[in-house]
């Protein structure tokens, strides 16, 4: 005879996973705000950027966004053990911690 499956603890499991994965993809975009310095922005600058980008149809320029992400995440796989924030312990900046990356022209 086959085993009764149980599918509400099946479920159950499955929107656990899945509401663990949503909590570690907001963790990770909290970081990468972090690292890049766009803490620095207020949320409504911050935002605007974000929905200008998302609704840009420029190739070209999401492109160059594209390749300069990748240039940064290289960057800071090779700075070692310093965290992914660019910060001490105590929460001071670290001396060569990347800058934001807004902070250069728009024309890239």
């Amino acid at each position: 005879m086959r085993k009764v499956r149980d599918y509400d603890a099946e479920l159950k499991a499955l929107e656990e996973r899945a509401r663990g994965l949503k909590a570690r993809r907001v963790e990770q975009l909290g970081a990468l705000v972090t690292s890049t310095g766009a803490d620095a922005l207020d949320l409504e600058t911050l935002a605007g950027v974000l929905l200008d980008a998302v609704a840009s149809k420029d190739s070209d320029a999401k492109e160059a966004w594209r390749a300069k992400g990748a240039a940064f995440f290289q960057r800071r796989g090779r700075k070692g053990s310093r965290k992914a924030g660019g910060d001490s312990d105590d929460g001071t900046p670290q001396p060569g911690a990347d800058q934001a990356l807004g902070s250069e022209p728009a024309s890239d």
